[in-house]
């Protein structure tokens, strides 16, 4: 199975949960010429929503996100596993994590439909430095 391996960070910030708050973040973003590895949007109660960002420059989103008043939390460090979607290829990073003891506590993922995956791994800052060593960064 091949796959590759990056570090890469991520910053979140809370929004009411109403039409258009995940575009207005976007649109910023793109304004500011941030190019995204990944995003997501999660409910957090009934009436907020905790947007994810993964960009691919993190120093440039810190800084274009003080310069434009931005409130983010981060960066936290995070994996982004991507490869070819072969059956059981995110069982054998798992494994890989398991054989050196790193629990994995949240993770999304999505094939391309195009024989590609792309996958974010989030670990706990203590065992972020043996999950960077057992995937060989």
């Amino acid at each position: 199975m091949a796959f590759d391996v990056r570090r890469i960070d991520y910053f979140s910030t809370m929004v009411r949960d109403d039409p258009g708050e995940a575009y207005n973040l976007l649109a910023t973003l793109a304004g500011l010429g941030i190019d995204l590895l990944a995003f997501t949007a999660i409910p957090i109660g009934p009436r907020h929503t905790q947007l994810t960002i993964f960009p691919s420059d993190s120093a440039k989103l810190a800084n274009e996100a003080k310069k434009d008043r931005l409130e983010l939390d981060g960066p936290h460090p995070a994996l982004l596993v991507r490869g070819d979607d072969e059956l059981g290829a995110l069982a054998g990073v798992h494994r890989t994590l398991l054989n050196a003891n790193v629990n994995v506590y949240a993770a999304s993922g999505i094939a391309d439909g195009r024989g590609s995956f792309g996958y974010v791994l989030y670990v706990r800052p203590e065992q972020y430095g043996r999950a960077v060593e057992a995937l060989g960064l």
